[in-house]
């Protein structure tokens, strides 16, 4: 299949964060994979319309109605990641809405791109999200196999239980990361690349558990506790942001 219009809606996951351009801004995992994709297709046009801290809802309403303006035949979309964060949340009706959504991108006529959760199994506090996020994950992709959408089954990818592939935030991916799930999503795209996002990383040297405990003491201090300020104050790390690629453009 050859796309020649991809459309990318989501959260930070999709803006890019983690993964910094030289002069600038930042890259991540779409840009990695429309660069690929432009590099096979004359005419092919990209945005991102992806904003840092959204949850599904606000995806859904604002970033939905922009992308089918754009008359997309690709769209991939991430969400629901900031939503499994906090406590209480419904995943059934996260799942609905996310079917809802789903059916109304694939009834314009584009195909979709979704993404299961990582396993956060390795991460301290985030761990405890693991029962919602595997839920999550097994509704997206009976969604998916209903919609007949493409899934990036990140659950899978051993790989990104390596801390090498995250930021310090452990929330957002490291540029080694980034592109190794672009490499993901290519091959779940069935289109040809050179590299392998499974290719082994060189083993670490053996830390200490006094040392671990103070890498984890420091995260919850530098990164945990100033997430949870935000949320206590109604605030999100998007407040006052736009996309970054806001209309479809080719791709350098």
């Amino acid at each position: 299949m050859a796309w020649t219009r991809y459309v990318a809606i989501g959260d930070s996951f999709t803006e890019g964060l983690g993964d910094p351009y030289p002069g600038g801004g930042w890259r991540g995992w779409a840009d990695r994979t429309a660069q690929a994709l432009a590099a096979r297709t004359p005419d092919f046009t990209y945005a991102n319309l992806a904003i840092r801290g959204r949850v599904l809802d606000s995806i859904i309403d604002e970033q939905i109605p922009e992308a089918l303006e754009l008359r997309p035949d690709l769209v991939s979309m991430s969400g629901g990641g900031n939503d499994l964060l906090r406590p209480g949340i419904d995943v059934d009706t996260l799942s609905l809405r996310l079917d809802g959504a789903v059916d109304r991108l694939r009834a314009d006529g584009a195909d979709v791109i979704l993404f299961a959760g990582v396993d956060p199994i390795g991460s301290p506090i985030i761990k405890h999200t693991r029962g919602r996020v595997a839920l999550f994950n097994e509704n997206l992709r009976a969604i998916a196999a209903d919609r007949g959408a493409y899934v990036v089954d990140q659950w899978a990818m051993w790989v990104l239980k390596d801390w090498r592939m995250w930021g310090a935030d452990r929330l957002h991916m490291s540029p080694e990361g980034h592109r190794r799930l672009a490499l993901s999503v290519l091959e779940t795209l069935r289109v040809p690349v050179g590299d392998d996002w499974r290719e082994p990383l060189t083993p670490l040297p053996d830390v200490g558990r006094s040392a671990m405990a103070l890498w984890h003491l420091n995260w919850a201090r530098g990164h945990l506790a100033p997430w949870v300020g935000r949320r206590l104050r109604g605030r999100s790390s998007g407040d006052g942001i736009t996309a970054k690629r806001p209309v479809l453009t080719p791709v350098d």
